[in-house]
């Protein structure tokens, strides 16, 4: 099973820190041109720094159609796309009763408005390219509900694992492959109360593989999805969650 994608060009986003760092780091790794773009500038060029050539830092706000616009004029300049990684995301926190109008739209903005647009704007590289490969980063709460409030984040979840299913059927024809990646809780800056002793003793006992993950346990379905390993794969949500979501 090839795992490699050298040669490749993918575009990461929300790629300053958790997972869209690690997803950089991972693919570079594997052989590709990796466009990284996040608003966090300082964050984002240390990561290009240190990862050297292959990686390539455009900071910006996804949730700006200009910014949007732009990133892909930038990357229409390598004439082709093979893989669209829509990492970004963000979390609302509280009853939706006690949250605001603009909260919400952020969430929506960025979770899912900039998933869509992006598809939309990239479509012509990816269509150019041999085999293009889409990842829609969903979560096991696209899946499930969380127990905790978040409305708008569980609202975009599952409104991008359709959408995904959607994708792969409009563009399957063209040879382009559109798969959602639904994470657990992986030790993150956004799941940074890991450190809460009783959080982690609840994934111990909810997951049927009884621990926390290691962030490097996302490596093997990233690439999975990315490479010629999932050619026959489309439309599918690779949920990577220690068995959560299966009881």
């Amino acid at each position: 099973m090839d795992v490699r994608v050298d040669g490749k060009v993918a575009l990461v986003t929300g790629a300053s820190a958790g997972l869209g760092e690690r997803f950089v780091r991972v693919l570079h790794r594997a052989g590709a041109h990796v466009v990284a773009t996040a608003r966090r500038e300082e964050r984002l060029e240390a990561l290009a720094a240190e990862c050297g050539d292959g990686v390539e830092a455009i900071p910006g706000d996804i949730a700006d159609p200009d910014f949007r616009a732009a990133l892909v004029g930038a990357v229409a300049g390598h004439g082709r796309l093979d893989i669209l990684l829509n990492n970004a995301g963000t979390n609302d926190d509280g009853p939706l009763e006690d949250e605001t109008l603009d909260e919400i739209i952020r969430v929506v903005d960025v979770n899912l408005v900039s998933v869509i647009d992006l598809c939309r704007l990239t479509a012509p590289w990816l269509f150019a390219a041999p085999a293009g490969s889409v990842i829609n980063v969903a979560s096991i709460y696209g899946v499930v509900a969380s127990p905790g409030p978040m409305a708008g984040y569980n609202a975009t979840k599952g409104a991008i694992v359709n959408f995904t299913r959607h994708l792969a059927a409009q563009w399957g024809a063209r040879g382009i492959r559109v798969n959602a990646l639904a994470p657990g809780y992986f030790p993150t800056e956004m799941t940074a109360h890991f450190e809460d002793q009783s959080l982690t003793d609840s994934i111990r006992k909810r997951t049927l593989l009884g621990r926390v993950p290691g962030l490097e346990e996302i490596d093997g379905p990233l690439l999975f999805l990315a490479s010629d390993a999932s050619s026959y794969v489309s439309g599918h949500v690779l949920v990577v969650d220690g068995g959560w979501t299966a009881v």
